[in-house]
């Protein structure tokens, strides 16, 4: 084929070596040398991956003759100068069965382009094209993916069909994902726009009807948020369609956001089946729900709404930004608030899974050592590379993010007597930063830019909020500020049975610390995680169960002989065992109007 656009010719001849071959034909190369890059990361996810390394082999040819090609560091290469078309042929390892990555055999291949597609230095601006060839033993595959048809080429793709794909630069080329096989689908529009629903893996009798009807809902929640009149749909800057691609596994959970398009992973046992009862949602078919409600808001607030440090991406070197706090953290607020607007929770629901946060945040100590905003700074050496010490050093700017939204909101709403909220903070944000960004100029929110904004669109003075909460260590004064709404939340203390206080991982017939909570029985005994406790006081421990029952034999106070492994050496310590006191919050009394 020829073409006067960069060309990526993909085949799937090695399904079951798990392998996808490339051909990249570059028309008009730097004649004095072209470099090559592929991503070090995939936007979403703030972690070096380093993808390079599932590069099996590369080759560099022009006009049918070898050129020397020479990788020049960890993501980039160097051609030799030459005359005319470039061809790069290289060969992908693809087996990382997540969101981020790529993943083939048999039964499908899913890959993101920031895994596959190398870039040509100097002509990141330009248009390019993906060819994608039928494997041969899979005549029955179809490919799902927001990236447009290459309409204006004889060899353009048909709707879910192999063929000719085309994307006007390379930063949109790597932020459609692709799906293909033979997945369970089905079709819904959102104020007149395309939304597809893919689900791969073994689903057995998956509601797709339900499951469409509720995710519908949540989808046209969010484009009257942030356009309530025009109801203009984001994507339609850069695809037709926006694709929710559902991988279906006994117990994976997770998410990444692309511009007209999510990648996620989720637990079959929390999908609806056709025979479960349709006036009942699960705890985890409410999980997933928030999950797709996350990565969809994502369209607006990371993916158009950007911090200045993504705009543009840097995408062989990490971007800091003190502002996930804002960009996941609000996120995280609004992924259950709109489930609560458009319907599929009522308001006792919704207030009962923002204390199930509050919980969750305030049994971890870190967030006395880190603010939200110091933890987006340092996700990219800390947060995605979490150890058994985490939860005594590091907060989450996703969960904590979320309170500190919460927070604000209830703020805004009681000082603007209930004219503005955080939505006007949304929507101000979305107009400025995020509605044009893709057909206009590209640029993002500044790092202090928050008290200013939310100034502008509310009228209320938010800076020392910001100041205390998120970029300080201290915990939002969330039974004060509902306490505004006549809302009841009621901190309450509970003692536990005596315990280690510790986080236990069963292997097999071992029971093994996982993390050592700072200054409990087992920290104050010199007892560290990755210890395997093998005996109490003489008998035999073989689960974190029979452990529990053991402690509780023993009145509070007691000091108990802990026997354990560490590495191969056998240690003895004495713990003085005591209760864990757990603080929590609950909502008291409130029901739903009518």
């Amino acid at each position: 084929m020829n073409y006067d656009k960069n060309l990526y010719q993909l085949s799937f001849n090695d399904l079951h070596g798990h392998r996808l071959s490339i051909q990249l034909d570059i028309a008009q190369p730097n004649p004095q040398g072209q470099k090559l890059f592929l991503p070090a990361w995939i936007p979403g996810s703030y972690l070096l991956r380093d993808f390079s390394r599932q590069i099996e082999s590369i080759q560099a040819f022009s006009n049918g003759n070898p050129i020397t090609i020479n990788k020049t560091a960890n993501h980039e290469w160097l051609c030799a100068p030459c005359k005319g078309p470039l061809t790069i042929s290289y060969v992908v390892y693809a087996w990382d069965l997540s969101v981020r990555s790529a993943h083939i055999d048999d039964s499908h291949a899913f890959f993101n382009g920031t895994s596959v597609f190398l870039g040509v230095e100097g002509q990141e601006q330009q248009p390019c094209l993906v060819h994608l060839e039928r494997p041969a033993t899979k005549p029955d595959w179809k490919v799902y993916t927001s990236l447009p048809e290459a309409t204006a080429y004889p060899a353009a793709a048909k709707r879910h069909d192999f063929g000719l794909y085309e994307a006007p630069n390379y930063d949109a080329l790597i932020d459609h994902p692709f799906e293909i096989g033979t997945p369970q689908y089905i079709q819904f529009t959102a104020y007149g726009a395309s939304h597809e629903l893919v689900f791969t893996g073994t689903a057995p009798a998956l509601d797709l009807e339900r499951i469409a009807d509720d995710v519908k809902k949540i989808c046209e929640a969010q484009i009257a948020l942030f356009e309530p009149e025009s109801k203009y749909v984001p994507f339609l800057d850069s695809s037709d369609r926006y694709v929710f691609m559902t991988m279906v596994t006994a117990d994976g959970y997770g998410g990444l956001e692309h511009r007209s398009s999510t990648a996620l992973m989720a637990p079959r046992s929390g999908l609806p089946t056709l025979s479960a009862d349709k006036t009942k949602k699960t705890k985890g078919y409410l999980d997933f729900l928030g999950l797709v409600s996350h990565e969809y808001f994502h369209t607006w607030n990371v993916k158009r709404i950007k911090p200045a440090a993504f705009a543009p991406y840097d995408l062989l070197r990490e971007n800091h930004t003190k502002l996930l706090w804002v960009f996941e953290g609000f996120t995280s607020y609004y992924d259950e608030l709109m489930l609560w607007r458009s319907g599929l929770i009522d308001q006792s629901t919704f207030l009962k899974r923002q204390a199930d946060n509050l919980n969750a945040v305030m049994r971890t100590g870190g967030r006395y050592k880190q603010s939200t905003a110091e933890s987006s700074f340092d996700t990219w050496t800390r947060f995605y590379k979490q150890d058994e010490n985490s939860p005594n050093a590091l907060v989450s700017y996703y969960s904590k993010g979320a309170l500190v939204a919460l927070a604000l909101d209830l703020h805004i709403q009681h000082h603007s007597q209930n004219q503005y909220s955080l939505d006007d903070v949304m929507r101000l944000m979305w107009q400025r930063y995020g509605r044009d960004f893709y057909t206009k100029q590209a640029i993002g929110v500044p790092e202090n830019a928050m008290p200013a904004l939310i100034l502008e669109a509310t009228g209320v003075d938010t800076s020392e909020l910001i100041h205390r909460y998120a970029e300080g260590r201290e915990d939002p004064p969330l039974v004060d500020l509902f306490a505004l709404h006549d809302i009841i939340l009621q901190k309450k203390s509970t003692s536990t049975t005596p315990s280690l206080d510790v986080r236990l991982k069963q292997n097999q017939q071992d029971v093994e610390l996982a993390t050592v909570y700072e200054n409990g029985a087992a920290h104050l005994a010199g007892l560290s995680a990755g210890d395997v406790v093998i005996a109490i006081n003489g008998l035999r421990v073989q689960s974190a169960s029979q452990l529990e029952q053991l402690l509780g034999t023993y009145p509070m106070g007691s000091q108990v002989e802990c026997h354990v492994f560490r590495r191969d050496e056998l240690r003895t310590y004495k713990v003085t065992i005591q209760p864990s006191i757990i603080e929590s919050f609950e909502f008291i009394n409130h029901h739903e109007s009518d």
